[in-house]
């Protein structure tokens, strides 16, 4: 039983990371070759259908394991959808900045990205925890079903909204028809790689921390203790991204994002080099407080970094014609990260044997170390980025592809080509 439990997991891991993938590349490439606003809506269209009928998912003949295939089929769909929100909605979001007054650009992409990201983190905590105090843990089936159910409002929420959105006036200005790939990788494969290493390395931490936050709290909390407490305490560490957050994005307008990425991420190594150093202190019932405290801070610090930050980096640093795919490959890079760490996580536990000390340093002393080596990383393979980098961006790309023989007077819509012609 425990065998099959075991492939149960590792096949749900392995799912979920080729589900990202697909939907990353996937929808990163259709975003520039196609259209920013309709590959949005087909991905919203896709939460929303495949949430529904996970909640409703059913075996034939009503058996276990008919109903784990169903889940199973569904829930790569949705990751399809959630893989296609990153480089399509994240794209637009950083192309739609420029429209806005400089000095205040940064903040507003990072509030209508990773700000809403962490946000539904520390919702999907929570609405656990009341549904199972509401049912009961008697209930427990109905309370899965109506969790899954929940998850189709948000995409609903946003449907007509998508509807009505306009393509970015920087994508209709510079969207390209004929993909020049291999001046496109000569031109950007420093940089994609260097935001693709940090995003592994975040992720890796990130979802790693969130997703055992509740195992870490069975070494403090009593092996009988309800569910709707672990659900608590998870949401309580979670709660920690938004003020991160929420700082961080003010500071990459204040100090710019490099800085901002260095500085929260050299601070998190530092506070998770302390906590393993204090862990025996800390693994003990009486001061769950402080320990929630402690790795509520270290989860923030990663916000105020590469949380907010390393987004940002791969929607400016890339110019609009690339941006989706530029972008959907880096964000790719990171859910890899996320997946090597859920394997790597449990590894590090298991290789402390019976020492609960031990299980709760190591992965602390494995990220903090991960931390320092990002922070090096940004300070020599990033470059500054300022408030018209965008526009900047978009420049400096075009003159390179006219320097090798690229007709630039192609770039931008059909009806963005035919507007022009016509006022001229």
């Amino acid at each position: 039983m425990g065998q099959l439990q075991f492939c149960g997991d590792a096949f749900g891991k392995l799912l979920d990371l080729i589900e990202f993938l697909v939907g990353h590349l996937f929808f990163g490439i259709l975003s520039d070759h196609w259209s920013r606003r309709n590959t949005l809506l087909i991905s919203t269209i896709i939460l929303i259908i495949f949430s529904i009928l996970c909640a409703g998912a059913y075996g034939a003949g009503g058996s276990t394991q008919g109903l784990f295939a169903a889940l199973s089929a569904y829930r790569f769909l949705i990751g399809l959808g959630i893989g296609g929100e990153y480089p399509a909605g994240s794209v637009g979001a950083a192309e739609s900045t420029g429209e806005l007054k400089k000095g205040h650009r940064n903040r507003w992409f990072i509030l209508a990205t990773d700000f809403q990201i962490d946000l539904g983190f520390v919702i999907s905590a929570f609405v656990p925890m009341i549904v199972v105090l509401a049912t009961g843990e008697n209930h427990l089936r109905a309370a899965w079903r109506i969790c899954l159910a929940l998850g189709a409002i948000p995409p609903l929420s946003l449907l007509y909204l998508r509807i009505k959105l306009q393509e970015p006036e920087q994508y209709n200005r510079n969207k390209m028809n004929k993909f020049p790939v291999w001046l496109i990788v000569k031109f950007y494969w420093w940089r994609c790689t260097v935001i693709s290493i940090i995003w592994f390395v975040y992720n890796f931490s990130a979802y790693s921390f969130g997703i055992f936050a509740s195992s870490w709290l069975v070494f403090i909390l009593p092996t009988d203790a309800p569910l709707w407490k672990n659900f608590g305490m998870a949401t309580a560490i979670n709660s920690f991204w938004i003020p991160g957050s929420f700082l961080g994005a003010f500071l990459a307008d204040w100090i710019g994002p490099k800085w901002c990425l260095i500085a929260g991420v050299l601070l998190q190594g530092i506070v998770g080099f302390a906590m393993t150093g204090a862990y025996a202190e800390l693994n003990h019932p009486s001061r769950v407080a402080g320990f929630i405290i402690l790795t509520g801070i270290f989860m923030a610090l990663g916000e105020v970094g590469p949380g907010d930050n390393i987004g940002l980096f791969a929607s400016k640093l890339s110019s609009t014609p690339i941006r989706g795919q530029f972008y959907g490959i880096a964000a790719a890079w990171g859910k890899v990260g996320a997946f090597v760490g859920t394997y790597v996580f449990p590894l590090l536990i298991d290789a402390a044997g019976d020492d609960t000390v031990k299980q709760g340093q190591y992965p602390f002393w494995v990220s903090s170390s991960l931390c320092i080596f990002s922070a090096i990383v940004a300070f020599v393979g990033l470059p500054n980025v300022g408030q018209g980098m965008i526009e900047e961006e978009d420049e400096r790309f075009r003159r390179y592809l006219e320097e090798h023989g690229y007709d630039t007077s192609k770039l931008g819509t059909k009806k963005f080509r035919e507007e022009t012609t016509g006022a001229l």
